[in-house]
């Protein structure tokens, strides 16, 4: 039985805007997400009206838009519901984990460096799995996100702009498989316990 064809669940921005940080301190970030609706410009540098602060980690050409699987939604909601940092029913709105494109039907394992995702008016191109830091710990708000991540493998994948467009909640991606050399999860764990 074939799956059901991978689509766009949500489209979030934010402007960059200062974050506390656990411990004190602040910083300037653009993790803070918020839908938005109706078709969303795609350029080469990634969505109109997301920003990111600190370009020399997020951003940039080879990480101009970040997707992440909204199946992994349930797990950050169980475990900000057992660190006591929200209520067992309570959901976490699209965009919590920092992601322009919150995706059905895509997982990490689903992806491969030079994979393309062809979305009816732009394509994109799987660039790298997201590398948490500080800042997930404070969008999430306990102490122990960027570790869960880095243990769960649930990190989501950076996105090259290959041809610019727009994107829609709803938006149905095919993936153009490339050449199938490195796994994203696979990346992922290599970089977070490198030999």
């Amino acid at each position: 039985m074939s799956r059901p064809p991978a689509r766009v669940l949500s489209v979030n921005v934010a402007r960059a805007a200062p974050l506390a940080l656990p411990g004190g301190g602040a910083v300037l970030s653009g993790i803070h997400k918020r839908t938005v609706a109706g078709p969303v410009p795609v350029r080469l540098m990634g969505l109109q009206g997301d920003e990111q602060a600190d370009l020399s980690v997020h951003g940039g050409v080879s990480k101009a838009v970040y997707a992440y699987p909204q199946a992994h939604y349930a797990f950050w909601q169980t475990v900000r519901a057992q660190a006591g940092v929200a209520g067992w029913g309570e959901t976490l709105a699209p965009g919590a984990l920092g992601e322009n494109l919150t995706l059905e039907g895509l997982q990490e394992t689903d992806l491969w460096v030079g994979d393309q995702l062809r979305l009816p008016h732009c394509l994109l191109a799987v660039s790298e799995p997201r590398m948490p830091c500080a800042k997930l710990n404070a969008a999430l708000g306990f102490p122990h996100a960027v570790k869960l991540m880095s243990q769960s493998g649930y990190c989501g994948s950076h996105l090259v702009v290959l041809e610019a467009g727009t994107v829609c909640a709803g938006d149905t991606i095919e993936v153009l498989p490339g050449p199938r050399d490195v796994n994203i999860k696979d990346l992922f764990r290599a970089r977070i316990r490198p030999e």
